[in-house]
């Protein structure tokens, strides 16, 4: 496996109290796999996403990536956001480059546009690497976020709720690029949704979490086609697996009522 949680628990210190998040978590993530992580509001998918990057370090348990455990922020692992966060003083071509800036001080400006205009193509962008961000539509925005997140080669790739803002077609033609990216590139990817036909397409593993204080609830592994298609999402297959995601979803939200 290239990502395994081990018995980890986490919680923060608020004014009312310690607030305990994670509860004995454990789970593998596989190389090369695309998991998707669902579960009620605030059961700490996110902070998942934290300590797996290294932002954090749990309160009790580890966390590894290729067998080595994580201790402080790690370099290998990219990450986008439902808010692209792009700097609008910077072109398109300036904002991917920017990890590269930090992490691969020794490369040329030539080669790290080259990588850049490289992912461009791949998401369909490679007109636009002189826009500024103020210039790109919202799903324009999001795709040069994914650009910047993998333009330094991560070994992982965290997508925290990046398609959550956008409209449904829009949403729709961002997870195929999301394919083409993820078969280009060799990456680990880590998926936090709410959207569970999103968490379906997109992903190869399911992972749903119970309530807060969060552990594994249930893990499923798609066995969808290696060549998706949104029309696969209505095959009597992927309905049921989306009515048995449902209902373990609404089995955590009643753990905390």
């Amino acid at each position: 496996m290239h990502i395994n949680i081990e018995k980890v628990s986490h919680q923060y210190e608020t004014k009312q109290g310690m607030l305990p998040v994670l509860k004995d978590l454990s789970l593998s993530i596989k190389r090369k796999g695309f998991t998707a992580i669902v579960g009620p509001s605030g059961c700490g998918k996110s902070t998942i996403t934290r300590l797996v990057s290294g932002l954090i370090k749990p309160t009790q348990g580890s966390i590894f990536i290729s067998n080595k455990k994580i201790t402080s922020p790690l370099s290998t692992v990219g990450m986008a956001f439902q808010n692209p966060v792009l700097l609008e003083w910077r072109n398109v071509i300036k904002n991917i480059i920017l990890p590269l800036e930090i992490v691969s001080k020794n490369m040329t400006y030539n080669q790290k546009r080259s990588n850049a205009l490289d992912l461009l193509k791949l998401v369909g962008l490679e007109e636009f690497e002189n826009n500024l961000p103020s210039e790109l539509s919202g799903g324009m925005k999001q795709r040069v976020s994914l650009c910047r997140s993998l333009v330094h080669s991560p070994e992982v790739l965290i997508l925290d709720e990046p398609f959550a803002a956008l409209d449904a077609f829009t949403k729709e033609d961002l997870w195929d690029v999301m394919h083409k990216l993820k078969k280009e590139r060799d990456f680990t990817c880590i998926l936090i949704t709410h959207d569970l036909r999103e968490a379906v397409y997109l992903a190869d593993q399911v992972i749903v979490l119970s309530g807060r204080p969060a552990s594994l609830q249930y893990d499923v592994k798609t066995n969808f086609n290696e060549e998706k298609k949104i029309s696969d999402l209505y095959s009597s297959e992927v309905s049921q697996l989306l009515a048995t995601l449902r209902n373990q979803i609404e089995i955590a939200q009643n753990k905390n009522d």
